[in-house]
């Protein structure tokens, strides 16, 4: 998984951490968010809110595509693949 500068300081200090996810099937991204809440708390609760669901300015990306524009969480995540976290940049 890799993280923006921003949200490093909560993966002490990477940008990017090795997820070990262990299903029977294929792998969601939400199975990767579940393991990053266990691994990482405080990243996963930026990364979603207290309902599962994810936050609202944050993006999560697999092979470069955000996956509210695929399935959201039960979006699948082949073997080997990175998933990204961006965080959304607003301003006037």
């Amino acid at each position: 998984m890799r993280v923006p500068r921003a949200l490093a300081a909560d993966l002490g200090g990477a940008r990017e951490t090795d997820l070990v996810v262990t299903a029977a099937g294929p792998v969601s991204v939400r199975e990767v968010l579940d393991v990053l809440a266990q691994q990482h708390p405080a990243l996963a609760r930026r990364v979603r809110d207290e309902r599962g669901e994810l936050r609202r300015f944050v993006n999560v990306y697999v092979s470069g595509e955000e996956v509210r524009r695929l399935d959201g969480q039960a979006t699948a995540v082949p073997a080997g693949t990175t998933v990204e976290v961006v965080q959304s940049v607003a301003g006037g």
